[in-house]
C-alpha cells in the first residue's frame, strides 16, 4: 500500500534519483534542478515550502513539492514517480496531497513549469484544473509550458 509522508533528509538520495531519471531521459537537466535535488531542505522546505514522498513500505516511489513563491503563490516542483510504479495513480495521489497542502497554506494560486514532451503529466495537470498561461519568468531554459491553478475559495 502506498503512503504519503513529509520529506526527511535521509531520503535525499532517493529524491534526487527519481527526479534525475526523467530529467536526463528528456534531456532537461539544468543547474537549477541540480541545486534543488542536492539541497531540497534549503531550496524548498526552509523558505516555506514542502515536499512529499510516496512510499511503498520503506521504498520511495514518488516525489512532489510546493516551493513558496510569495505569501499566496506556490510552485509545484519535482513531481516524479518511479518508472516501475507508473500507471498506479501515485502521481495523482501526490498532486492531491500538494493541493490539500496549498489549501491549508491559504494559497491563491499554484504555478508549474514543465516541458511539452511530458504529455502524460500535462494531461494530469489539465484534468485537475490547471490552465496553460504564457511562459514568462521561467527558472528553466527548457520550460516551454507554464500552467496555473487558481483557488477561488482562497481568493482575497
Amino acid at each position: 500500500m502506498i503512503s504519503i509522508i513529509p520529506y526527511e533528509k535521509k531520503y535525499q538520495p532517493d529524491f534526487k534519483r527519481l527526479n534525475l531519471y526523467w530529467l536526463e531521459k528528456y534531456h532537461l537537466t539544468e543547474q537549477y534542478d541540480l541545486d534543488i535535488l542536492d539541497d531540497p531542505q534549503g531550496k524548498v522546505i526552509d523558505p516555506g515550502g514542502c515536499i512529499f514522498l510516496a512510499m511503498d513500505d520503506e521504498k520511495v516511489v514518488g516525489t512532489a513539492g510546493l516551493a513558496k513563491e510569495n505569501e499566496t503563490v506556490y510552485e509545484l516542483v519535482k513531481m516524479s514517480v518511479d518508472l516501475n510504479y507508473h500507471g498506479k495513480g501515485i502521481g495523482k495521489i501526490l498532486l492531491e496531497r500538494c493541493l490539500e497542502e496549498a489549501t491549508r497554506l491559504k494559497a491563491k494560486k499554484i504555478i508549474l513549469f514543465s516541458n511539452s514532451q511530458l504529455v502524460t503529466a500535462l494531461r494530469m495537470y489539465e484534468n485537475y484544473g490547471f490552465r496553460h498561461v504564457d511562459v514568462i519568468d521561467a527558472p528553466f531554459l527548457t520550460a516551454d509550458v507554464k500552467m496555473e491553478l487558481c483557488f477561488s475559495t482562497n481568493a482575497g
